[in-house]
């Protein structure tokens, strides 16, 4: 069997993956909070995790893995999105998820096994937080309950920083109420027009950090294998969880493995953030012409544990390469996974290195095979060099099409040559105009 090996962020190094039972292999990655469209930045991790549960199920068998990737649909950003719109936040929420699907499909990344809502586990949250008050490691204040952090003498481990430091560092709310500063909000009381459940401690709303503890327990387990996400939830979001499930649990671990994928920026600019504005959505991508395909091609070119500068020169080199890899795979069903693409991804997902091996690969058959495992060349040739996937070039295969349909064949020679000039092959077959990159 081949050996995984993955850099777990709580150990700060490379180890051996072994789960606990390889016949039900566990993983939990934190998912969209559903309010707005996501952008390229919000795609990384769901097409990086994509491609390990892809390596999972091929290592261990197709029907090995346990996906979790939870959804978010209940936050104040919602309420306020709601508030603005002047309707309930389900519809908020409902659109915005269907968005993500969506925007994630055209990816090529695979729903989860399990996406479970937080709405839908507001009793399994309400449970934890009464056993945590029951073992002393929160309180009630105010209408509130929080976790009172002095009580886990781990709290901090994941990030490895001063305690003192990870608050500075952090938009830790400051409150009359806290025991003490770093104290984080399990559950907090929700105003009469605002979404809310009765408790024992009045009507509210779970907290964030709460809901992936309680879903984790519910339909994972006590302990899973791989927790996800990016490099930004270390702190305060993984840490939190981390104290919350270790205490309810009576010093149990919650995951034996940690990974975050770095960050994603615009090309010399500051991480991609909806706070800051420099973003570009998925739907935008898509909009102006680029196939899910190219785009996510462009994620998995540098190593997910490294920053990604995001371009569009990093776009149309990712098709690029994409139509020679079409092009040499030709017609070919998949074979069987080349050894050295499989042991790229073995080595804590070395993706740059496995796209560069694809190149490589001679038999047609193989490559195919090696692409798939990675959510690559999933379309026939046909389909991806029908054009779909830069609209100013469909546009003009279009007027071409109506030149000839009117005889006006030196307006239909001229674009040809045009596009010529720009390195694009035209076919013409008897259902169309077909066309690739020379």
């Amino acid at each position: 069997m081949t050996e995984i090996r993955l850099h777990d962020t709580m150990a700060r190094e490379r180890r051996v993956f072994t789960p606990a039972d390889p016949g039900r292999v566990t993983m939990y990655v934190c998912g969209p909070t559903v309010y707005s469209r996501a952008h390229i930045g919000n795609a990384r991790p769901a097409v990086v995790f994509d491609v390990l549960a892809r390596l999972l199920r091929h290592v261990y068998g197709e029907n090995s893995l346990v996906y979790a990737r939870n959804v978010t649909d209940v936050d104040d950003k919602i309420i306020d999105a709601a508030r603005a719109e002047g309707v309930d936040p389900s519809v908020v929420t409902a659109r915005f998820e269907q968005f993500y699907d969506e925007d994630m499909g055209a990816l090529g990344v695979a729903g989860p096994t399990i996406a479970p809502h937080a709405t839908e586990h507001v009793p399994d949250m309400v449970a934890m937080i009464a056993r945590l008050i029951a073992s002393g490691n929160a309180y009630e204040a105010d209408g509130h309950v929080l976790f009172h952090v002095p009580s886990d003498p781990g709290y901090g481990a994941l990030g490895r920083r001063d305690r003192d430091a990870m608050i500075a560092g952090a938009r830790v709310e400051v409150a009359a109420y806290k025991k003490d500063p770093a104290d984080f909000v399990l559950w907090k009381p929700s105003a009469p027009d605002v979404i809310g459940w009765e408790s024992p401690w009045g009507r509210g709303r779970p907290g964030w950090h709460i809901e992936c503890s309680a879903m984790i327990e519910r339909h994972l387990g006590e302990t899973i294998d791989i927790h996800g996400g990016g490099l930004d939830l270390i702190f305060p979001h993984h840490e939190n969880e981390i104290a919350q499930s270790r205490c309810v649990h009576a010093g149990t671990a919650l995951a034996r493995y940690w990974v975050h994928n770095g960050f994603l920026s615009m090309a010399g600019g500051e991480k991609m953030s909806k706070s800051l504005g420099n973003v570009v959505t998925v739907a935008e991508l898509l909009e102006r012409g680029h196939k899910g395909e190219t785009l996510r091609f462009a994620l998995l070119s540098a190593h997910y544990r490294q920053p990604l500068e995001w371009s569009e020169n990093l776009v149309a080199q990712s098709r690029t390469t994409l139509d020679r890899l079409y092009r040499a795979a030709g017609g070919a069903e998949p074979g069987n996974v080349d050894a050295a693409v499989l042991d790229a991804l073995a080595d804590d997902l070395n993706t740059p290195l496995a796209l560069s091996r694809l190149s490589a690969i001679e038999d047609a058959a193989t490559l195919r095979a090696s692409a798939n495992l990675l959510g690559l060349l999933g379309d026939s040739n046909d389909a991806w060099f029908q054009g779909g996937g830069d609209a100013g070039i469909d546009a003009r295969i279009a007027a071409r099409a109506e030149a000839k349909a009117r005889r006006d064949f030196a307006e239909a020679d001229r674009i040809r040559d045009e596009l010529a000039r720009e390195g694009i092959i035209l076919e013409d077959k008897p259902h169309g105009t077909t066309w690739r990159r020379g």
